[in-house]
């Protein structure tokens, strides 16, 4: 499987958190990728991403994974799961009833990977086709029904690591989408100029590094998994 991408480590600042699960400033692992057949093509490449990730670690950080007890997950294939049909499974499986039907709680994060991890016995699940309201204007809508989108999560050990999917290279459907959600077009015109003149079916995905980080070796608070955590009090050093 080959594929023509670019890979960048991007710093991002998102709003203001106070929670285990976030820092205000975080490392993005960010893949894009050209000339796909679908979105599935960009869960296969974050799999075997992964999978040689891991095969690095044991082969050059033995001992350091040995003194942290790292429990080192054995990635060959992550099972997917779409979102409805991940809620209703928690909700059936642990008599939850379901009150945000357009994203998940974190608790509803550990129960699904506690699921599949008894189902699969592997660490990691997607999670695909959420809602267009819950995704931004250039992910592509599942055809046949617009509601949806060709997009997906990835989930390690309880936590959403990832976010990524197929985006829109087709020009009059992405500005239609931009003129649905009242966008201003003309503010667009170097962004759509790829679409108008030829862009290719492409997605990628962004994984947080902290996260990524935080999970794989069992620290419970997000913080611990950057040198300089940034958060709503502390700046410096």
């Amino acid at each position: 499987m080959h594929y023509n991408c670019i890979f960048t480590l991007v710093k991002q600042i998102p709003i203001k958190h106070d929670t285990s699960r976030h820092v205000n400033e975080y490392t993005s692992v960010d893949i894009e990728v050209g000339f796909i057949q679908s979105f599935y093509d960009i869960m296969k490449l974050e799999t075997l991403m992964l999978s040689q990730t891991f095969d690095f670690l044991r082969e050059n950080y033995a001992d350091e994974l040995a003194l942290l007890r790292v429990d080192m997950p054995s990635v060959s294939e992550i099972p997917a799961i779409k979102f409805y049909e991940a809620k209703e499974l928690i909700a059936t499986s642990y008599n939850r009833q379901i009150t945000d039907y357009e994203d998940f709680e974190p608790e509803e994060e550990k129960l699904l990977s506690d699921i599949i991890k008894k189902k699969t016995g592997c660490d990691f699940v997607f999670v695909t086709h959420y809602k267009a309201s819950k995704r931004p204007f250039y992910a592509m809508d599942t055809p046949g029904n617009p509601e949806l989108t060709e997009s997906f999560d990835l989930i390690f050990r309880g936590m959403e690591i990832t976010t990524g999917g197929q985006r829109i290279h087709d020009y009059n459907a992405q500005v239609s989408k931009m003129r649905a959600r009242s966008m201003e077009i003309d503010g667009f015109s170097s962004y759509l100029m790829a679409h108008k003149y030829g862009l290719p079916p492409h997605g990628g995905f962004g994984l947080g590094l902290e996260r990524f980080t935080a999970k794989l070796l069992g620290f419970q608070n997000m913080r611990h998994a950057t040198l300089f955590p940034r958060d709503t009090i502390r700046l410096e050093p």
